[in-house]
């Protein structure tokens, strides 16, 4: 079904035309890929009346007279029955007009009755042109800013800034008085200063200070094409010699600084960077780190291809697959959205960085030295997987010597291996 809030003339041209045709509002719905209600309400809420005339100019238009049996309503001493002439309908208590159940029920409008030239009863017509003209002066009504009369104001005025400058709340004076309008548009008429007191003569509004909403990078519509998890499957069906690399981030304290992690599948080894913010700028930095320090041909040869998630910090693959000469350096690719298990070795391996930082620890007072510190620690801790051989020593063989020393990564003995709170805080 559409997502379109509005309907458009040519929408409304349809309904017209297939409400002659006595359709369905289900089937108009269909139609036009609406839902039946979304018809329904638009009928209703854009019928025009159209007064019901006769051949007999004193047709009565009420719905009792056939029982009625009264003379003389009116007051005239014409002494008539008055069920056979319409005087009555303007002045009788019990008047009560007749209504066509057509027009009670679906559809609720006259278009399409057979019957309705020779109809003496009111009638009411749905009319394409009419309805979109009076849904585009509400649309231009709405978005002019205050709907209120000048006077209403002013009597709301009357009403609010007396009882404000004795110290009342708004919230106190909209539950205590009758006042036609919600409790938010109140303050929103205060802070637009429409009344004769202004937000600073709301004591809260002093004291409070406006929230600071930090500006969100915006993300690359298009850096999922061509990089989704499908995608990668592919690639690597094609390429299956080149080393996988996995890519993730963790949080310290919100707001604060944040890892960088990079992990390599064949041989579980892990890198960590800091991160100052959680930003495409930061990660960033730490690339082109990376291939200043290696090489532009060496680290392409060391992060052929790397799987990350949706994160707006990842949100810019072009930045990171190219350097600032445009030579390509790496493959980005992405997880499907909620699918962390498709890169679960950097995630169940980030366990080990939470044993020395646990969960809403702060990583602003750490250095980069600390987190090498910890990832040599991770790096020379025996896993089952590798047959308790550490991912240092794998990595070595399958990297190379020159990478390992220009990681800054060295092996810890494994006695002295230390993965706990205790392994920062005594440096």
């Amino acid at each position: 079904m559409s997502n379109n809030l509005h309907l458009t003339l040519d929408e409304r041209n349809i309904i017209e035309q297939e409400l002659m045709r006595n359709t369905s509002f289900r089937d108009i719905a269909l139609m036009l890929d609406k839902d039946p209600t979304t018809i329904a309400k638009e009928v209703r809420n854009h019928r025009i009346r159209k007064e019901g005339q006769s051949i007999h100019v004193n047709f009565n238009h009420c719905s009792r007279k056939f029982n009625c049996k009264r003379r003389n309503v009116c007051g005239l001493s014409c002494n008539r029955e008055c069920r056979k002439c319409n005087i009555c309908n303007k002045v009788c208590n019990d008047f009560e007009e007749g209504t066509c159940l057509r027009l009670k029920r679906a559809p609720y409008v006259c278009n399409g009755c057979i019957n309705r030239y020779n109809c003496r009863m009111t009638k009411y017509y749905y009319r394409a042109l009419s309805s979109y003209k009076t849904y585009r002066t509400k649309l231009a009504e709405a978005r002019q800013g205050i709907n209120i009369s000048e006077l209403e104001l002013s009597n709301l005025d009357k009403i609010i800034s007396p009882l404000v400058k004795q110290g009342q709340s708004i919230s106190h004076i909209y539950k205590t008085h009758d006042i036609n309008c919600s409790c938010s548009t109140l303050y929103k008429y205060v802070a637009n200063n429409c009344f004769s007191i202004g937000p600073l003569d709301l004591p809260r509004k002093v004291r409070l200070k406006k929230r600071k909403q930090k500006k969100l990078e915006k993300k690359d519509t298009k850096a999922r094409t061509n990089r989704t998890y499908q995608d990668f499957q592919k690639y690597i069906e094609k390429n299956p010699e080149l080393p996988i690399v996995e890519m993730d981030t963790v949080e310290g304290i919100k707001g604060g600084r944040v890892l960088l992690t990079l992990l390599f599948r064949s041989s579980r080894l892990m890198l960590a960077f800091i991160l100052y913010e959680k930003t495409q700028s930061e990660v960033l930095r730490i690339f082109n780190m990376l291939e200043l320090e290696l090489g532009t041909e060496l680290f392409e040869k060391t992060f052929p291809i790397i799987l990350t998630d949706n994160g707006t910090e990842f949100g810019r693959p072009l930045s990171l697959e190219f350097n600032n000469q445009g030579i390509g350096r790496t493959r980005i690719f992405y997880c499907d959205p909620r699918a962390s298990y498709q890169k679960g070795m950097i995630e169940k391996n980030h366990e080990f960085i939470r044993y020395v930082l646990p969960k809403g620890s702060s990583f602003d007072e750490l250095l980069q030295t600390d987190i090498d510190l910890m990832i040599n620690h991770i790096n020379s801790l025996g896993r089952q997987s590798l047959n308790w051989l550490a991912p240092i020593d794998v990595a070595t063989v399958t990297l190379g010597k020159e990478v390992i020393k220009k990681l800054n990564l060295q092996k810890v003995p494994a006695e002295e291996i230390q993965l706990n709170k205790k392994l920062l805080k005594k440096n």
